[in-house]
């Protein structure tokens, strides 16, 4: 067995070729290298590499409080995964964005508000992602249609009306993949075809009826699957193969079922 000097750098110790490793003499972990709680270049706070990093903390989270102030910042935001939490709650924010990412995904739920207009998107993306339903209308008229996107999965039914009207149509898909059916008429006119095929594929059968005339062809199919069969005749003839042949097949099943 392999016995390491710790009174050395164990530069010529790793089997990683290239690997620069950390100098563990001069580390104030190197008792833990008998126990194998830290190994050059493999796990090591020390190290500039996040994995090792992550690898020492999650074997070591009693030493992670004592990073959370390092120089840097990805120490810092792994420390911050393993750190107790009273502690987070007493530091100042962090002036890297990662780390107030870790932050958000930890601190109890109504200990948010203070990120809810933070800087960086993604934290308010975790923030949205965290917050009790009834508060996301904080975050309803965001900037990122990213964070408005997460607030549109979440919010409840009674307030997606709110952003039937988003500037993006990815938001708008997913307002219209939950709003209810009996109110999915309010976007039977939007701008966005993909938006009108998720509307006439949920609305209510009378509510599609609006939808048979639509410009898009696909609208037109998704409708004339929901509509009254009354309603759908005057698609026979309609200027798309798929169309004609949709309306076709129900009208025919609807024959063979009367002619039982």
């Amino acid at each position: 067995m392999t016995v390491l000097n710790m009174s050395e750098p164990h530069r010529e110790a790793s089997p990683l070729v290239g690997v620069v490793l950390a100098d563990c003499e001069a580390c104030p972990h190197r008792a833990l290298l008998v126990s194998g709680q830290c190994v050059p270049g493999d796990i090591c706070v020390t190290a500039q590499s996040g994995r090792q990093i992550d690898r020492f903390l999650r074997r070591n989270a009693q030493f992670a409080q004592d990073y959370l102030r390092d120089e840097f910042w990805e120490r810092r935001a792994i420390a911050a995964r393993y750190a107790p939490l009273e502690l987070m709650r007493q530091m100042p924010r962090d002036a890297d964005e990662v780390v107030r990412r870790v932050v958000a995904s930890r601190l109890p739920i109504d200990e948010l508000g203070d990120y809810l207009d933070d800087s960086d998107r993604e934290v308010r993306m975790t923030v949205a992602e965290r917050i009790t339903p009834e508060h996301l209308h904080s975050l309803m008229h965001d900037e990122d249609y990213l964070v408005r996107l997460q607030v549109a999965k979440r919010l409840p039914h009674g307030q997606l009306r709110r952003m039937v009207d988003d500037k993006d149509s990815e938001v708008r898909k997913e307002v219209a993949r939950r709003l209810p059916s009996f109110a999915l008429g309010v976007m039977a006119k939007d701008d966005d075809a993909d938006v009108r095929r998720i509307v006439a594929g949920r609305m209510l059968p009378d509510d599609a009826v609006k939808m048979l005339g639509d410009s898009d062809w696909l609208v037109r199919l998704e409708a004339a699957q929901r509509a009254p069969l009354e309603s759908i005749v005057e698609l026979v003839d309609d200027v798309e193969a798929d169309v004609r042949a949709s309306v076709r097949q129900r009208l025919n099943e609807f024959l063979l079922e009367d002619d039982k």
